[in-house]
């Protein structure tokens, strides 16, 4: 499956999600998360870094940008970097960072506002996209690797309706 959208009507259906795609991601994996404020990016990640097994607070790291996380990933020790690039002013200052060298064969990277990154960061294996919508949040996965359509071919998601 290379496509799937699908209606979130609450916090609790974002966090589903979220949980149902750490069961189904894997090291060496890029997601990029796109959608306004407040559309659930951060929460749909907390989810997902909290079911891979972190039990500490997961913070949104608008202001670090990155933050680090030690999970475990189809049954494997693994990381995952979560990025939030919302406050950044030029995609050259990822590259100053030396974020580029954290897309690594053993970690995921998960990247909120990728599009201040736009040409810098390299191809997702899965973009996720959130809206606002008039009963909770819309959302549209769409793999783009051979590991993101493997991904979404296994991912076992209903939202509670």
């Amino acid at each position: 499956m290379s496509h799937y959208k699908t209606t979130l009507p609450d916090e609790a259906a974002t966090q589903a999600l979220g949980k149902q795609l750490a069961r189904v991601l894997q090291p060496g994996m890029s997601i990029f998360l796109h959608g306004d404020l407040g559309a659930g990016k951060t929460c749909l990640t907390r989810a997902l870094i909290h079911a891979a097994g972190y039990s500490g607070h997961v913070k949104s790291p608008t202001y670090t940008l990155a933050e680090p996380y030690q999970v475990t990933l189809q049954s494997k020790p693994a990381s995952i970097m979560h990025f939030d690039l919302y406050r950044m002013g030029s995609p050259e200052e990822f590259l100053d960072a030396g974020f580029r060298e954290e897309f690594r064969a053993d970690q995921l990277c998960i990247v909120e506002w990728p599009e201040k990154a736009e040409g810098i960061l390299p191809e997702p294996d899965i973009e996720l996209f959130l809206c606002i919508a008039a009963h909770g949040r819309e959302v549209e996965l769409r793999a783009l690797s051979d590991k993101g359509f493997a991904c979404l071919a296994s991912l076992q998601f209903a939202p509670v309706l």
